[in-house]
């Protein structure tokens, strides 16, 4: 590890062997648009030792007023396989695993057992739902990352704490997911504020956000962290007894 690339971010709570948790982890990051674009980035830059890209399809022209791993040059090829190419530039010794496929390919619950922490930055709820019952059966955290305009929401799933589906049982009938406005900006604030939640549940330092949801607009800077129960009746946990678990790279994931 490069110690010294990662002196500045140094402080009381978090060191050496913070950091170290940090390079000895697995974070699969579902969906690399502006979201998890971001998200990846930031894990990138912090250390993450291992990350596994998981979005399907080609880039397209619209996709450029918020993907900033994509680049103008390369439209029409895969958007994981481009990110990879970015991140390998700015943070060669971070490995970097691509997989081309949605959320419904038999292999994704292999991909979802073998990480310590999963960031869901899809933008349906089909897909979003399959992730939270696959990080439920392999008792991974889940960080879920969603945004609308300029609305934001971030929930982080750990532990006994409510699922994506406490929270929205039915989802939403009327969502478009190709038809919601996107600013790149608030896209990657809550990008970010994942990949600020992946690095404390890794690592230990600070408090993850279990428990609560984070809802933000940023029209107008109203910041709001809602608390969240577990729903008895849950379609996707509400049989389910859960336990952490224990991060591989030693760390505090799932507390």
């Amino acid at each position: 590890m490069d110690t010294q690339r990662f002196t500045r971010q140094l402080m009381a709570g978090f060191g050496p062997g913070e950091q170290e948790r940090l390079g000895g982890a697995t974070v699969l990051v579902a969906g690399i648009g502006g979201v998890g674009g971001a998200a990846t980035t930031y894990l990138a830059a912090a250390g993450i030792g291992r990350l596994v890209l998981v979005h399907p399809g080609a880039l397209e022209k619209p996709d450029l007023n918020r993907q900033t791993l994509m680049r103008p040059d390369r439209i029409g090829e895969p958007r994981v396989l481009i990110a990879a190419d970015t991140l390998g530039v700015h943070y060669p010794e971070v490995a970097v695993e691509t997989w081309d496929r949605d959320l419904f390919d038999p292999l994704l619950p292999e991909l979802v057992a073998a990480a310590d922490v999963v960031i869901d930055a899809r933008h349906n709820f089909p897909e979003r739902f399959q992730l939270n019952r696959m990080c439920l059966d392999a008792e991974v955290p889940l960080v879920v990352a969603a945004m609308n305009a300029t609305e934001i929401q971030l929930l982080t799933v750990a532990g006994d704490s409510a699922c994506l589906r406490c929270v929205f049982a039915e989802g939403d009938p009327d969502w478009d997911p190709l038809g919601f406005p996107v600013f790149g900006a608030v896209a990657a604030t809550v990008g970010c504020l994942a990949a600020m939640e992946v690095i404390k549940l890794v690592s230990g330092f600070g408090e993850p956000s279990i428990g609560r949801m984070l809802v933000a607009d940023l029209w107008d800077l109203d910041v709001r962290s809602l608390s969240v129960a577990r729903d008895p009746a849950c379609a996707d946990c509400g049989s389910r007894q859960r336990t952490p678990r224990a991060s591989r790279s030693a760390g505090a994931a799932g507390r």
